[in-house]
């Protein structure tokens, strides 16, 4: 496989071709061992060539996104992270936000919470991972990050829970 296809093919909703006629039905042979400790089988080595059922030969596979399923999965993910629903994540307050006092924050949280007043200008990729409301005399903005599991990197993969960590700012306007 080339560089770009093996970044692809770790990727959550990434699938493999034939790269001759584009079919998904494709697979490829591979050795499986017992595992005495275990008591089942464990994958050992795979072939390299791969199979296409729909040509009847041996194919090249080529790797492809399912882009929409991507987007839907990163949208899910951010919504379950306003409502504190994700493995991985944090929420971070401003001092601006924090200096409204304790019953603005509890309000505030909640409007972050239940936020769907999503559009093309506050959400242009759809992934529901920016949103702004007034509370009181104060413009409030929330956002979403994400970062690697050490909250070194940005995430190799945004729709993957297991390597991402999920960062939500709630911030004044005044404060971006």
């Amino acid at each position: 496989m080339e560089e770009r296809e093996i970044e692809i093919a770790g990727l959550v909703g990434a699938y493999p071709t034939c790269a001759a006629c584009g079919s998904r039905n494709v697979r490829r042979e591979a050795w499986a061992t017992w595992h005495f400790p275990t008591s089942e089988w464990v994958l050992g080595t795979m072939s390299e060539q791969g199979h296409c059922e729909a040509c009847a030969g041996e194919a090249s596979l080529l790797w492809k996104l399912d882009a929409e399923f991507r987007l839907k999965r990163v949208r899910r993910l951010n919504d379950a992270m306003r409502r504190g629903q994700v493995r991985f994540g944090s929420i971070m307050i401003t001092p601006g936000v924090q200096d409204l006092g304790d019953d603005a924050l509890s309000i505030v949280s909640r409007k972050v919470q239940e936020f769907e007043a999503f559009s093309e200008e506050n959400d242009p990729h759809a992934e529901h991972d920016f949103g702004a409301f007034d509370h009181e005399d104060q413009k409030i903005f929330w956002k979403i990050d994400y970062f690697d599991r050490d909250l070194k990197w940005h995430s190799p993969d945004k729709a993957n829970p297991e390597v991402t960590h999920r960062v939500l700012t709630i911030m004044l306007a005044q404060e971006y």
